[in-house]
């Protein structure tokens, strides 16, 4: 397929679908043209249309038993996933198979810290930015997927079950048979104006101003 270039900022001229569904929520979107959807339409080899979260008119809360007032678009629960290269190339140790971060699809990747530790960090800065580490990320079978190949296999989540499941993580939590991997944070500022025009960038400084004492203390 050839290149497809969409603009980041949304366009002034948008064009609206309804019924759009994701993560069991529905609403409308914007429609991101005829280019794209044509693109798709020949990659799929079915009509298909790619879609912007409506932000004007649509809102999506996070689960406010761990984040009260935020939001997010098409993510699934959480606006940010961090998680350590560390902690990869621990799992990687153990696995047969090696497999690279875009499997657990994290939109923070950090480097520097011992694997695993950002299982317990409760409050990071990043460039004047405060993020809030509001629970363990749960994995689904998206991670078993091969990205470049598109098949579904066992790994890593099979292995991450014998040392990274509920039941030995977090002993006197509910979910014993959930896997975790990377921490799931909001930003304070997307609350206010106060961040409008801040931006993170490759290669910040990861600043941990507060920790959880452990896992059991750890929302997940």
């Amino acid at each position: 397929m050839d290149p497809l270039k969409i603009p980041l900022a949304a366009q002034a001229q948008h064009t609206t679908i309804d019924d759009v569904t994701v993560w069991e929520w529905s609403g409308s979107a914007y429609d991101e043209g005829d280019g794209a959807a044509e693109w798709f339409s020949a990659y799929f080899g079915k009509p298909s249309r790619l879609v912007r979260f409506k932000e004007a008119s649509e809102t999506r809360p996070t689960n406010p038993e761990y984040a009260q007032g935020y939001k997010v678009m098409f993510t699934d629960a959480f606006p940010i996933l961090m998680a350590s290269q560390a902690s990869l190339d621990a799992l990687n140790e153990i696995l047969k198979e090696p497999v690279p971060m875009n499997r657990f699809r994290p939109n923070i990747s950090v480097d520097g810290c011992h694997p695993y530790s950002e299982d317990l960090w409760k409050t990071v800065k990043i460039n004047k930015l405060t993020f809030i580490g509001v629970r363990l990320c749960d994995r689904c079978k998206i991670p078993n997927i091969d990205q470049e190949k598109a098949i579904p296999g066992t790994e890593p989540n099979e292995t991450l079950l014998t040392f990274r499941s509920g039941e030995v993580l977090l002993p006197s939590h509910k979910n014993k048979r959930q896997v975790y991997f990377g921490k799931n944070l909001v930003c304070k500022e997307s609350l206010s104006a106060e961040g409008n025009g801040r931006a993170i960038k490759v290669g910040d400084p990861v600043y941990v101003v507060q920790s959880f004492s452990s896992h059991d203390e750890a929302p997940a």
